[in-house]
């Protein structure tokens, strides 16, 4: 039943029985008695020309899987692993209008050393490297609109406080799917983050590192990338399917 489900995912038009035999590997008939059973059960919809599609009953389990899905409880156990592979500080967070707000944080040991910013805690979208993730996702015009709202103000000498330095930046992100906080919101601590998309693409969180400059080393960037990547397949994003 899951082979069958996974061929027909994966088929963009509607299946003949002959095609999901072969992409399956079930003899014919096993394959024809197995979608009977799941289209009495609207798993599967057989449409004209007796070919086979995903049937409405998944959409409404999927409607109710992504209802009770706890971002915080999803994304826990691999913020945990990577605090523990690297030894600082792990945060989640997600937008509020302008600001970031702080859901989840993994911390200990070393990682002490500087908070910056505690769970429930906000900053404004500039000023973090988990909020620039959200403003790279907007629109030219909406950035535009945030710097007019906000007028970017600064906390260090190194927040980027200037609207076209802004727009320069989010464009790197746009292209690396990644990024940083050069002592923008605190001198001597630098952050990197990396996005959470859900099942249709969108970005419903940023996945972020902090620790202090003189502690930051290169490979944690592909680190967090990764490990954002995988919340994002637990919440159903299809990197391949999106592209289509």
């Amino acid at each position: 039943m899951m082979s069958l489900l996974d061929a027909l995912a994966e088929s963009q038009e509607p299946a003949t029985l002959k095609m999901l035999s072969q992409a399956t590997g079930l003899h014919p008939s096993t394959a024809h008695r197995i979608l009977a059973v799941m289209t009495h059960a609207r798993l599967v919809s057989r449409q004209e020309a007796s070919t086979y599609a995903l049937g409405i009953r998944l959409f409404e389990l999927g409607n109710l899987v992504k209802a009770r899905i706890n971002l915080r409880e999803i994304a826990l156990p691999f913020m945990q692993r990577l605090h523990e592979t690297i030894g600082e500080a792990i945060n989640l967070g997600v937008r509020d209008e302008d600001d970031i707000i702080y859901i989840e944080r993994t911390s200990g040991g070393r990682s002490l050393v500087r908070v910056v910013y505690l769970v429930g805690g906000r900053a404004p979208l500039h000023l973090t490297s988990l909020g620039k993730l959200f403003l790279a996702a907007d629109t030219s015009e909406d950035v535009r609109a945030y710097a007019k709202r906000t007028g970017l103000p600064g906390k260090t000498p190194h927040s980027l406080t200037d609207l076209s330095t802004l727009e320069k930046e989010l464009d790197k992100i746009r292209r690396h799917d990644v990024a940083y906080d050069n002592e923008e919101a605190e001198l001597g601590l630098r952050c990197v983050a990396s996005p959470v998309r859900n099942d249709e693409g969108v970005i419903v969180a940023g996945l972020s590192l902090s620790a202090p400059v003189d502690r930051h080393h290169p490979e944690w960037v592909e680190q967090i990338r990764k490990t954002a990547e995988e919340i994002s397949r637990a919440l159903g994003f299809n990197p391949a399917r999106t592209r289509v």
